[in-house]
């Protein structure tokens, strides 16, 4: 398998970490979104849409977008619940964090820390939406260490691609002290190093 990938991006890291996570084998193919290498005619002729991540299945198949590549990764392991309203939670928060969450505080995060843009200069509406984010992720974890009870799953895999950059974006974590804690346990549950 092939996955190309933008190490600065959140959402290139999820699959990088499942895969790591479940053992499976990888190339990675370090692909800068900034220098256009997701545009190029080659890239393009396998995902028309022109981002990252992306995977090449071990059959050659190509497959985007970052929790669809992480959901068919995870097919069957612990990272999905066994317990099918467990796993519709998992869901919702996949689908949350992709609508409420990553344009905001990953948005956020490239404008301040990639485009150079002053905090006090972001869109109001990204700060407040994002800063709303982040007390949902509060809220969600008021009772268990997990999003989804008390074991990793995807869910925690995808919300915590961006959140653990939050402060990047202008956004203080010492306002939520449940996510700080999470992202700790996430980060050492799926041995994050980088």
């Amino acid at each position: 398998m092939k996955i190309y990938g933008d190490s600065i991006s959140g959402n290139c890291l999820k699959p990088k970490w499942v895969a790591d996570f479940l053992g499976r084998s990888y190339d990675w193919i370090e692909t800068d979104i900034m220098a256009g290498e997701s545009r190029t005619p080659a890239f393009l002729a396998m995902n028309p849409a022109g981002q990252v991540p992306l995977a090449v299945l071990d059959d050659g198949r190509p497959l985007a977008q970052s929790n669809a590549i992480i959901l068919h990764l995870a097919e069957g392991s612990p990272l999905i619940p066994a317990d099918a309203y467990d796993r519709a939670k998992m869901y919702e928060w996949l689908f949350w964090e992709q609508y409420s969450h990553e344009p905001y505080v990953a948005v956020a995060r490239f404008q301040v820390r990639y485009l150079g843009k002053p905090v006090r200069e972001l869109e109001p509406r990204i700060v407040e939406r994002g800063k709303a984010a982040l007390q949902r992720l509060e809220d969600g974890l008021a009772a268990s260490p997990f999003l989804v009870g008390g074991a990793v799953t995807l869910a925690d895999v995808s919300l915590v691609a961006y959140t653990r950059w939050a402060g990047e974006g202008g956004f203080d974590l010492a306002d939520y002290p449940r996510v700080r804690a999470w992202i700790g346990r996430v980060e050492e549950a799926l041995n994050i190093k980088d």
